[in-house]
């Protein structure tokens, strides 16, 4: 943490400091000349007013000053440090104060939200970054923001919370929809940690008849921050067209994050969606013995012992001949 001691301005230069200075928390010393301003884009008044870290121990800024704030806290910590403006035109000059977003709400607070700096003055602001108890451990972006004289300058806030990390995933709402003779599986990731997870997707779809879908790990372009629910789509252009599926989504990430659902899907072709559900599900499981029978039998080892076996049937045939069995019954 940078030195919180205030520069001393002897005699009427620190009254007129002190009057012409909003909030009363900010801090002026005078500026020897315009050189000491730094780069900076130049405003109506003919002054360059710049915003920077403040240095510590009220020396003078310096190419050597930090180029940005960096603060580290633990959850529900309040830490502190100052932003220097300095103003070494020969007017004064009205800035706007605001601290970017670390979080929902903001967590940075300055002095004043408005502060006045004479001419040839250096003010230094105080602002606080109160961490809230229930923030997620790691590096949480921010800003402060200076307005005025028609310009705008941003100070970077590097703001680190500790803590230990937990890696969560979830898998949510998973549902296949048919377009035409492809299909899409819909699902939703939730980052249930509190770190930033860059997931891995598998899926996998098992049917009466096998399996209807292979798809290895892979890693998907998004990046989940904590508490983020993403939705997101898988194709499947080759969906089964006669069968009732089972369609698992497996997602992973870093920290051991795992999370798995399940949805069903059932396909049935055009022309067989007038047969009796009966007679569908009868042509189906009668498909899928056969087909059995005849993976075993070249096991059994005994040509005697096999039988003439019928033509095999497609299934829509053979869903189509259970149905007419069941009719005439």
């Amino acid at each position: 943490m940078p030195s919180r001691t205030r520069s001393v301005v002897p005699g009427a230069a620190l009254a007129t400091a002190v009057a012409l200075l909003s909030p009363a928390g900010a801090y002026a010393t005078p500026v020897p000349g315009p050189s000491a301003s730094g780069p900076s884009a130049p405003g109506p008044v003919g002054g360059r007013w710049t915003a920077t870290p403040a240095p510590g121990g009220g020396a003078r800024p310096s190419a050597q000053d930090r180029p940005y704030f960096y603060l580290e806290g633990a959850p529900g910590a309040v830490l502190e440090d100052r932003l220097a403006l300095t103003n070494p035109g020969g007017s004064a000059v009205t800035l706007r104060l605001r601290g970017g977003p670390a979080g929902p709400g903001g967590w940075i607070s300055t002095a004043g939200q408005e502060v006045r700096v004479p001419p040839r003055t250096r003010a230094a602001v105080p602002f606080t970054v109160t961490v809230p108890k229930d923030a997620a451990p790691g590096d949480h972006p921010a800003a402060l923001v200076a307005e005025g004289s028609g310009r705008t300058a941003t100070v970077p806030v590097h703001l680190r919370v500790t803590g230990p990390a937990l890696a969560a995933l979830s898998v949510e709402d998973v549902a296949v929809e048919r377009r035409g003779s492809a299909a899409v599986i819909r699902y939703v990731l939730v980052n249930r940690g509190n770190t930033p997870l860059t997931p891995r997707l598998a899926v996998d779809a098992d049917g009466l008849f096998g399996p209807a879908l292979r798809r290895a790990a892979r890693t998907l372009p998004v990046t989940l921050p904590p508490g983020r629910r993403v939705p997101l789509t898988e194709p499947w252009p080759d969906p089964p067209a006669l069968d009732s599926v089972d369609v698992r989504l497996t997602a992973t990430a870093a920290g051991g994050a795992h999370g798995t659902a399940r949805a069903s899907y059932t396909a049935v072709p055009w022309g067989a969606a007038a047969l009796p559900p009966v007679g569908l599900l009868a042509g189906a499981a009668l498909w899928r013995v056969r087909r059995r029978r005849r993976a075993a039998k070249p096991r059994q080892g005994s040509p005697a012992a096999e039988a003439p076996q019928e033509p095999p049937q497609e299934p829509y045939a053979a869903a189509v001949t259970a149905s007419r069995a069941g009719a005439d019954a």
